[in-house]
C-alpha cells in the first residue's frame, strides 16, 4: 500500500494531466451502457461526445510539454478533495440526470415554457453541462492560462449544445440568421441531382425553410433544407478543428488564412453533395434508409474530411519538400557540371 502510494506521488503530475480525460470517459460509458443507439447519431445524438474525447486527447498531447498541472501536495488536503470532488460530477450529473428524474424535470419545465422539442432539451443541457464543467476542471488544474491550450474542446462542446438549445427552441430552420446559407445550399444541391439525371422542383416554404422535390423513375423524395443540413453543423465542427491544427502551426497568417478558406469552401461543398446523397438514398432505397444516413453516415462525409484535411496540409509540405530539394539538387549537379 506505501509503495503505491508513493507511485502516485511520483507520477502525480501524470496522473493529474490523465484524470481529466477519464472524468469524462467515465460518465460517457455510463450514457453509452443507457443509450447505445444515441452514439449511433450525430444530429441531436451524443456522436459528438466521441468526437470531443478525440478533441480533448488530442489537445491533451499537443500541450503535454507546455501545460504545467498544479500539484497535489496531500492527498487529504481542502484542494485535492475539492479537485477529487469536481472529476467526480460529470459522472454523478449523468446518474442523477438519467437515472433520478432530472431529465424528466428538464423536459416538464421545456414544455411549461411551449418549447416545440422539449423532448431533446435534456440532451442539449447535457452537452452545456458538461461544456461547463470541463471549463471548471481544466481551471483547477491548470488556472486560467490552462482555458486557451483547450479552447477548442471547450468550444465544441458548448457550441455543441448551443446549437441543439436554439433548434429546439426555433425548429424546422426557424431561426433566421442561420438561415442565411440555406437558399444557397439547397440551390446547389439541386443543380448536382440535376446533374445526376434527376428531376427537380420548389415546392415552395415550410416555416421559412424550403422545401425541394426530387424524382426519377424509381420514385420520389420530398424534404425541407433547414439551416443544420444547410452546412452551419459542418463548418462549426470544422472551424473548431483546423483552429486546434492551426494554432500549433508556425506557418505566416496569410498562408494560415488560404488553409483555413480552402478548406471551409470544400468542408460547404462536401455537405452539398451530402445533401443531394440524400435524396438519391430517399428515391431509390425509400425514406427509412434516407433517415438513417441523414442521422449519422451522412456526416461521416465531412467529418472524414475534417480530419483528413490537416495531415493533406502536413502531406503536401513534406512533398513539396521533398520536390524542392530534389530540384535544388538537380540545379546543384547541372550548375557543377559546366
Amino acid at each position: 500500500m506505501l509503495d503505491i502510494v508513493q507511485m502516485i506521488r511520483r507520477n502525480s503530475n501524470i496522473l493529474t494531466k490523465l484524470l481529466p480525460f477519464l472524468s469524462f470517459v467515465i460518465p460517457f460509458f455510463v450514457l453509452y451502457s443507457l443509450y447505445p443507439d444515441s452514439f449511433e447519431i450525430t444530429w441531436k445524438g451524443r456522436t459528438y461526445q466521441l468526437f470531443f474525447l478525440w478533441l480533448f486527447l488530442l489537445e491533451t498531447i499537443l500541450n503535454w510539454e507546455e501545460s504545467q498541472a498544479r500539484k497535489i501536495s496531500k492527498l487529504k488536503s481542502a484542494r485535492t478533495i475539492t479537485f477529487i470532488i469536481t472529476l467526480l460530477i460529470p459522472t454523478i450529473y449523468v446518474i442523477v440526470a438519467n437515472l433520478c428524474g432530472l431529465n424528466h424535470m428538464i423536459q416538464n419545465l421545456a414544455d411549461q415554457y411551449n418549447i416545440p422539442q422539449a423532448n431533446v432539451m435534456p440532451l442539449s443541457t447535457e452537452y452545456l453541462v458538461f461544456a461547463v464543467l470541463f471549463v471548471v476542471i481544466i481551471l483547477l488544474i491548470y488556472g486560467i492560462k490552462g482555458l486557451m491550450g483547450y479552447s477548442i474542446s471547450m468550444f465544441f462542446l458548448g457550441i455543441i449544445g448551443a446549437v441543439y438549445t436554439i433548434d429546439n427552441i426555433y425548429p424546422q430552420g426557424s431561426f433566421t440568421p442561420f438561415q442565411i446559407l440555406v437558399p444557397t445550399t439547397a440551390i446547389l444541391a439541386a443543380n448536382v441531382l440535376n446533374i445526376m439525371g434527376y428531376q427537380t422542383e420548389w415546392t415552395g416554404e415550410y416555416l421559412g425553410t424550403p422545401v425541394l422535390k426530387a424524382w426519377n423513375s424509381n420514385g420520389k423524395a420530398e424534404f425541407g433544407i433547414a439551416w443544420p443540413c444547410s452546412g452551419i453543423e459542418s463548418l462549426l465542427i470544422y472551424t473548431v478543428t483546423i483552429l486546434l491544427f492551426l494554432k500549433k502551426d508556425l506557418t505566416p497568417w496569410k498562408q494560415k488564412i488560404i488553409y483555413f478558406a480552402i478548406g471551409a469552401i470544400v468542408t460547404y461543398f462536401i455537405n452539398v453533395s451530402r445533401i443531394a446523397t440524400i435524396f438519391m438514398i430517399a428515391i431509390n432505397d425509400g425514406p427509412h434508409a434516407a433517415l438513417r444516413f441523414h442521422d449519422y453516415y451522412g456526416q461521416l462525409y465531412s467529418i472524414t474530411w475534417i480530419i483528413s484535411y490537416p495531415l493533406i496540409i502536413i502531406g503536401s509540405r513534406v512533398l513539396w519538400g521533398k520536390i524542392r530539394d530534389w530540384k535544388t539538387g538537380v540545379k546543384d549537379v547541372s550548375t557543377s557540371l559546366r
